[in-house]
């Protein structure tokens, strides 16, 4: 690999875009992290850092890395590594070619152009001397089950705060979503097509079930807000059932998800299904139906007065650009460092709604500018 120069964003960013590291969790047999990891690392140390590379599970690495004084101050800039697959992508994935102001590439949005602008950020601090201590938690296996931001956090990883550099647009994101994956089992009685006196459809209980969740989000749920967020909401993301045409089915199987708004809690979630799965089935004798809560993730949710999103909205200011605080879309790790008691908030370049898309790309403005405020925004840091 070519040597990137020093705090080159643009460079960075095309480098890692380059490398192959799709999650193997999502598209087997991809390449992982590792080989990203070791060009980060590599680029890491040349600008100065101590850098390790921490494993959340053989070969796949995350690259911690650090540098600024011991004590006082510290921050955490934190990105992941890996990318989705790249079937049906329009552009080559792996060619980081800039058109019309545009890098593209399969990661540049998400996120390797937020990883690039926290590193070269972070490498201009300390080399101007006003750095805090900093860390650069660049992650493994954010798109399946964030094992690497776990690992981290596991082994001790803490900041007074962590600025999440997922893509925003350049908007201060501090909270986000959480959700719930609820499965919905429901039960009827098998009987010829014809035996309407015994049979029990269960694809239609699930029909009602459905209905009544629909009726509880129109009455409940959306009575629910976030004043960035929104209102708490729930689809059902998958339906099936039955065994052939001429028998009432015996089972549906319904996968739900909830998405969660702060202060809002799985038990609670998973128990507002019961009791509507409960109310239909006391309507329809002979029907059953169980719910599980199959996985949880947490709200995030920093206040807007909070030092960190003050900080950066001061860094975002001193570089010329307008502050805009809004509400994250997707759920991040933002969410893990929170629940371990560091404020985190996101702010990044690039557009959420490019992540994972056939054409993704990150205006290569956004880099220089992501750059510019992060950079500001840890050298003020330090100097608190």
């Amino acid at each position: 690999m070519t040597a990137i120069p020093f705090a080159d964003a643009r460079a960075l960013t095309a480098a890692l875009v380059a490398t192959d590291s799709r999650n193997p969790s999502l598209a087997p047999g991809a390449a992982g992290e590792s080989a990203v990891a070791q060009v980060l690392a590599a680029v890491l140390r040349d600008w100065g850092f101590r850098v390790e590379l921490v494993e959340s599970s053989p070969g796949r690495p995350s690259v911690l890395a650090t540098a600024g004084p011991e004590g006082g101050a510290s921050i955490i800039l934190n990105g992941h590594l890996d990318t989705v697959g790249v079937e049906g992508m329009v552009h080559a994935p792996y060619e980081p070619v800039v058109r019309h102001g545009r890098m593209y590439g399969r990661g540049s949005c998400d996120m390797k152009a937020g990883v690039a602008a926290m590193c070269a950020a972070a490498a201009r601090a300390v080399r101007a001397g006003e750095s805090p201590r900093v860390i650069i938690a660049a992650v493994a296996d954010e798109e399946f089950a964030s094992a690497g931001t776990r690992t981290l956090l596991a082994r001790g990883l803490r900041a007074d705060a962590a600025i999440i550099t997922e893509p925003t647009s350049l908007a201060i994101m501090p909270a986000h979503r959480g959700f719930a994956w609820i499965t919905v089992q429901v039960g009827g009685r098998a009987a010829h097509g014809s035996r309407y006196d015994i049979g029990i459809d269960a694809i239609k209980g699930a029909a009602a079930i459905l209905g009544a969740l629909d009726q509880f989000e129109a009455t409940t749920l959306t009575g629910r807000t976030h004043a960035l967020l929104g209102h708490a909401s729930l689809h059902a993301s998958t339906i099936e059932g039955g065994i052939g045409w001429s028998t009432y089915p015996d089972h549906c199987t319904l996968k739900l998800e909830r998405r969660t708004l702060p202060g809002e809690r799985p038990a609670d979630v998973l128990a507002e299904v019961e009791s509507v799965c409960a109310r239909v089935v006391s309507a329809t004798p002979g029907l059953s139906a169980t719910a599980t809560l199959e996985l949880a993730q947490s709200p995030s949710d920093v206040a807007t007065d909070a030092p960190v999103v003050q900080a950066l909205a001061r860094a975002v200011t001193a570089r010329g650009q307008a502050v805009r605080v809004e509400g994250m879309t997707a759920w991040t790790d933002a969410s893990l460092f929170n629940d371990a008691g560091i404020p985190a908030i996101c702010f990044g370049p690039g557009d959420i709604m490019l992540a994972h898309a056939a054409e993704e790309y990150v205006p290569v403005h956004e880099i220089d500018l992501a750059t510019d405020i992060l950079e500001s925004l840890v050298r003020a840091w330090g100097r608190a």
